[in-house]
């Protein structure tokens, strides 16, 4: 039985895209070479940058892969890191901070909260060492969708250095990277972009990245290195998911004959306003009331009646959707996110059936 994916990624792709996946590649090929530049090269477009200014690299595994991959290669001895969290993948940005003892400071705020500017300044003006800001875009912990402009132009003017994890918002919603003088974003190619697991992929600035070179703490996730090599002519330093990269690339010229990115988010929005309003309609309420995002949402348990979300989910499988439990740590939640190949018409369908597991559970 094929499902609809109802996730934050992997998600439902197009029949198109897993088409491509069906023609093994040598990763020597200059063929398959060119496919890997013509790739890091859309990237840059999408992310409204010049070659002159940015590079992208390609790194195996996958989004956190490139998280660590970015924070064990550029964040230097004398750096120190002010990571601002409010949910699951902002911790992990922590963890990843402690397991390489990187020097770093925590800014964290309720899963419902987004960062603050204010209180960002308050914390440099304590700790006057801070040398770079990481934060979480969309954190699908919750589905909120933390700003990034104030503390971007925040970062530019203490010359701070700006690490993004981009990884469930990048090709979904238009970020002018330029403009915000991101050093360094993070997304992957089972997201926005609609590809499938495989590799992350990182929109570096050249600048910052040349001067971390040698920082690198691991051998395969060596950022610098790993861009070095593709520099030449498109190679992988080690073996590459040849499918995954295939499948990447019919993805790319999908998101292209759509629209681009703004058409895209235009769709992921319109089937996250329908998704809750409807919702709300069957009594199911969002967690997050302020900053939504439009890639996934939170809904709390219902209260007027027991739950169980096992059998919801099951329910829902056997009627052709997939969605994620809840990931908040302080209430009973479950996820439902819109993106990837998915239309209003899924997300009436879906909601009809959600409103027939409440029928038989009100009966129960």
């Amino acid at each position: 039985m094929e499902y609809k994916l109802l996730t934050p990624g992997p998600l439902t792709t197009t029949r198109s895209v897993k088409q491509a996946m069906m023609v093994d590649h040598c990763t020597w090929d200059q063929e398959y070479k060119t496919i890997t530049q013509e790739i890091r090269q859309k990237l840059l477009s999408l992310a409204g940058v010049s070659s002159e200014e940015y590079t992208t690299i390609l790194m195996q595994g996958s989004g956190s892969f490139g998280v660590e991959s970015v924070l064990s290669s550029v964040i230097g001895p004398s750096d120190h890191l002010l990571v601002c969290v409010n949910g699951a993948y902002g911790r992990r940005i922590v963890s990843m901070c402690e397991r390489h003892h990187l020097t770093h400071s925590v800014y964290e705020v309720a899963e419902d909260e987004i960062p603050q500017v204010t209180a960002i300044e308050k914390i440099l003006e304590n700790e006057p060492t801070i040398s770079g800001i990481a934060m979480v875009h969309s954190e699908t912990t919750s589905g909120i969708l933390n700003e990034l402009e104030e503390i971007a132009a925040l970062a530019k003017d203490n010359e701070l250095l700006f690490i993004v994890d981009a990884m469930s918002s990048f090709g979904g919603i238009p970020i002018d990277v330029s403009a915000l003088s991101i050093d360094f974003l993070i997304s992957s190619s089972n997201k926005c972009i609609q590809g499938v697991p495989g590799f992350s992929f990182t929109v570096a600035k050249r600048e910052q990245l040349e001067k971390r070179k040698g920082f690198a703490r691991t051998v395969s996730l060596d950022l610098y290195d790993q861009y070095e090599t593709m520099e030449k002519d498109g190679k992988w330093r080690f073996t590459s998911p040849t499918h995954t990269v295939l499948a990447f690339h019919q993805a790319l010229k999908e998101l292209e004959a759509e629209g681009g990115i703004y058409q895209r988010y235009m769709r992921y929005l319109t089937n996250n306003r329908l998704l809750r309003q409807k919702m709300g309609e069957l009594g199911y309420h969002p967690f997050i009331q302020q900053h939504q995002g439009p890639f996934i949402t939170s809904f709390l348990y219902p209260e007027q009646r027991s739950f169980n979300f096992a059998h919801f989910y099951q329910h829902l499988k056997q009627n052709g959707f997939v969605i994620y439990p809840g990931k908040i740590s302080s209430v009973d939640c479950f996820r439902i996110g819109n993106i990837g190949e998915i239309y209003p018409e899924d997300i009436d369908r879906l909601v009809k059936v959600i409103e027939n597991y409440s029928e038989v559970a009100y009966v129960s």
